[in-house]
């Protein structure tokens, strides 16, 4: 008896071990849509960049420069604005980490300085505009230097193939 009883608990262990990753591999559920009429337009998620449909990484556009037929006024034009912005990316970075700690300080005491804490509040924040319109300012340099042809072979990469069917047209 006890012997059938270890027989069975050892049984219950390796299920327990061995479905428990199967269950986690498994993708959730998700109900359908109820049939009926079409919902409206639901707006993106927080995370996703309403312009990403607009604008072409810098990495995107270089690890695809041969297949873009990039010019070698073009890639030497990119590389030297990439490297610039780079730079300034760095001091604008070290910039915001100093302001960070500032306010950080600020923000310490039981009693904190409201005026001291906004102001450099304005300083950490303008820091990080600095660095929103340093790389957007990079990506209109870049998109500026492709030929509508290259763009629309970009916009293709970014789409990928369909999963029912050849690769979509550039």
């Amino acid at each position: 008896m006890k012997k059938r009883i270890g027989i069975i608990i050892a049984i219950l262990g390796v299920s327990v071990l061995v479905g428990i990753p199967l269950l986690r591999a498994q993708p959730p559920f998700q109900n359908p849509s109820p049939p009926g009429p079409e919902r409206p337009p639901q707006p993106p998620p927080p995370n996703m960049d309403p312009l990403a449909d607009v604008m072409f990484p810098p990495e995107m556009i270089m690890g695809h420069a041969r297949e873009l037929g990039l010019t070698d006024e073009q890639k030497t034009f990119m590389r030297g604005e990439i490297q610039k912005t780079t730079t300034r990316f760095l001091e604008l970075q070290w910039q915001l980490q100093d302001a960070m700690e500032a306010l950080h300080q600020t923000m310490k005491s039981n009693s904190v300085d409201e005026q001291q804490a906004l102001s450099q509040l304005d300083k950490v924040l303008d820091t990080e505009r600095q660095i929103k319109r340093l790389h957007f300012s990079l990506g209109i340099r870049l998109k500026n230097q492709l030929t509508a042809e290259q763009q629309a072979k970009l916009r293709g990469m970014r789409m990928g193939p369909r999963p029912d069917g050849p690769p979509r047209p550039e």
